[in-house]
This record gives structure tokens, C-alpha cells and sequence, in this order.
């Protein structure tokens, strides 16, 4: 019996092969015990308290410490074996691959993890938070090229050769892709600068304007009044003035009125305040003024100043549409005349002359309508 436990099969005894089998087996179990037992345990008693750092510390072991510790267990158990140097050699590299594989995924996910959360704390909209999802690719594909990097040189490359060639070659990329790194740039800046959020309603000074309802690496995508999508480059937005009329706190509106010259003195005087109190009694609206303004060419101008204190253009437009209405009663009421553009034309003369005149008007049209 002795003699069947010392008996060699690839350099390893049975009695090697037997213990290395079962030490397999009791660590698969012992890793199913702790994943389906403690591991739910501690989940359920996280989703309990009301602290986010259990569930993140929940979610990190089941998804990284667990595998990578399992994947390690196994590697030493085979690592008691004597092997054949160039599958060693294979086990190694593949070990340290796994590793450089699970430590990069940690760290982007502790990056995303911990940026969401302090972004949640600070009261962002959702909208930011998926916006940050964007902007991490890139973050999170540098710390990939680190942990390659890092994974070569455990191979025995010489990564300072390889440093320099990606310098080199990133400089040419650079120079070929200015637009899109201008872009990348433009996209950090509306990130952290927030001159719009997606749901803003904005114009630009090049008279496009819509609601936004992307903001990506590269481009911005508006919504217009007329339906279309309109996509527009990150370096563009930033570069012009943007009207955000989501941020506006209260509307200033000002308009005129005009009435007619013989309008009598005393009820001009009482225009202002009538002016004042129709507009003052609206719900929604703070009076500023109201003042005769000008003696016009053709009527006497009044100029109105209000504010809405809403950023709602339907409001608005519902406020000042109850507030002509309510002028044109109350001048109605009063016998207040609206005027419109005329003109008089005063002609020098007699009453007789200006008879003649008429006469002789009045004749030439008879005479070119019988012709005719």
C-alpha cells in the first residue's frame, strides 16, 4: 500500500496528487460557505442600516475579494506540486494577470463608487451623475494602460522603450486629433463649470436654442422648438454665450402703450396708476413702474415695467395676455382711446378757395371716369 502512495505520475506522488485533490475540493466548499452564508449575511444586515459604507464594503467582497481569493487559494494549492518549469512559468504570468486584472477593476470601481456618492451628498441631479459615467471612461481607460504597463515590466519588457514609442506616437495623435481633444476639454469644462444641465433650456448667440438632452464626450445634443435634434461640439457650446433660461429666477418685462393726443389732461394723469394697479394685482408679478413716456409722432407713449417671478415662458405669457386684456376694459371703462400710426394733413387756403379746390377735384375724377 505504501508503495501505491509513493508511486510518481508527472513528478508528483499519488499521495501529492490525492492531497492536492481533496485540499481542491475542501476549498471550493469552504468558498461556497462563505460566499452563499456570510457574504448574503452581510449583505442583508447592510441593507438594514441606513450607512452607504457596509453595502459599498458588501458589494466589493462579493465581487472582488471572493474570486480573487478563491482564484489565489487554488493557485497555491497547484503551487505544492512540482511542475513542469514552462506551465510554472505559464501559472505565474497567469496569476499576475489576474491580478493586475482584479486590482484595476477595484480601483475604477472605488473611483466610480466614491465619486457617485460624494456627488449624491452634494444634492447632483441624476443627470450629473450619468454625465460623470462619460467622463471616466477616460480616467478609467489611463488606469487600464497603467495596470498593462505595470503587467509588462513584471513580464521583463522594457517599458521605458515602450513609454517612449506611446510618447512619441501620442504626440502624433494629438496633433492629428485636436478637434476631438478640444472637445474632451470643452466636455470637462461643462462639467465641472455646469454652464447647463441636460433638461436647461438655452440659446446661443449663433440663434440656435432648444432644451439640451445630452451632453456627451464630444458633442451636445439640443432639442429645438421645431423638433429637430441639434448637435452641436463641446468646443462650440463653450465657446459661445449660452442664455440658460432654466436658471432664471424672474422675468423683466416691459412694454408700451400708446393713446391718442386728445386724450384730456386729468385722465392721462390717472393712466400710471391705473397702469400700477392692474398689473400690481396679478398673482406671480412684482410692479416696478409705470411712467408717461414720450410724446410720440402719432400719440402720447406710455412705458410699463414688470417682473414675472417666474422663469415659465407660458406663465409669463398667460400674465401679460390678463394684463392687456384688463388695460383695454379698463380704458374702455374710461374712455380712454388707443391710438394707431396716422397722419393729418393741414392744406393753406380760404374756405373758398379750399371749395374751389374740391370742385375742381371732383370734376377731373367725373371726367377720367367717363373716358374710361
Amino acid at each position: 500500500m505504501e508503495s501505491f502512495w509513493n508511486q510518481v505520475y508527472w513528478g508528483n506522488t499519488v499521495r501529492a496528487l490525492v492531497i492536492a485533490a481533496a485540499a481542491l475540493i475542501v476549498a471550493t466548499l469552504l468558498i461556497r460557505v462563505i460566499k452563499n452564508i456570510v457574504v448574503g449575511r452581510m449583505q442583508k444586515l447592510a441593507g438594514k442600516t441606513e450607512s452607504r459604507f457596509d453595502d459599498v464594503l458588501a458589494v466589493m467582497v462579493k465581487k472582488f475579494v471572493v474570486p480573487y481569493v478563491s482564484i489565489f487559494v487554488y493557485y497555491s494549492i497547484i503551487q505544492q506540486l512540482t511542475l513542469h518549469p514552462k506551465l510554472d512559468l505559464v501559472l505565474d504570468g497567469a496569476m499576475s494577470f489576474v491580478t493586475m486584472f482584479f486590482a484595476v477593476r477595484l480601483i475604477n470601481h472605488l473611483m466610480q463608487i466614491t465619486l457617485t456618492l460624494n456627488m449624491r451628498r452634494r444634492g447632483e441631479s441624476e443627470e450629473r451623475i450619468r454625465q460623470l459615467s462619460g467622463m471616466l471612461v477616460v480616467v478609467k481607460a489611463l488606469v487600464w494602460v497603467i495596470g498593462l504597463l505595470t503587467l509588462a515590466h513584471n513580464y521583463g519588457f522594457d517599458v521605458t522603450t515602450l513609454l517612449a514609442s506611446l510618447g512619441v506616437g501620442g504626440i502624433a495623435i494629438a496633433l492629428a486629433s485636436q478637434a476631438v481633444l478640444g472637445d474632451l476639454f470643452s466636455y470637462l469644462v461643462i462639467f465641472f463649470d455646469k454652464p447647463f444641465e441636460i433638461g436647461d433650456f438655452v440659446i446661443l448667440n449663433d440663434g440656435n436654442l432648444g432644451t439640451v438632452e445630452y451632453v456627451g464626450i464630444k458633442t451636445t445634443r439640443i432639442r429645438s422648438l421645431w423638433g429637430e435634434q441639434l448637435i452641436i461640439s463641446n468646443t462650440q457650446m463653450t465657446s459661445n454665450t449660452i442664455k440658460n433660461y432654466k436658471r432664471m429666477e424672474r422675468r423683466r418685462v416691459v412694454f408700451k402703450i400708446a393713446v391718442v393726443y386728445r386724450t384730456p389732461y386729468a385722465k392721462l394723469q390717472q393712466i400710471p396708476e391705473m397702469l400700477k394697479a392692474i398689473v400690481g394685482s396679478r398673482e406671480r408679478v412684482m410692479f416696478d413702474r409705470a411712467h408717461l413716456q414720450e410724446y410720440g409722432t402719432y400719440s402720447i407713449n406710455f412705458e410699463i415695467v414688470y417682473y414675472v417671478l417666474s422663469p415659465d415662458y407660458n406663465v409669463y405669457m398667460d400674465i401679460q395676455q390678463d394684463i392687456l386684456f384688463r388695460i383695454h376694459e379698463e380704458f374702455s371703462k374710461n374712455g380712454i382711446e388707443f391710438a394707431i400710426p396716422s397722419q393729418t394733413l393741414w392744406v393753406a387756403g380760404t374756405p373758398k378757395e379750399l371749395a374751389q379746390r374740391n370742385g375742381e377735384n371732383k370734376a377731373a375724377e367725373e371726367k377720367a371716369a367717363t373716358n374710361r
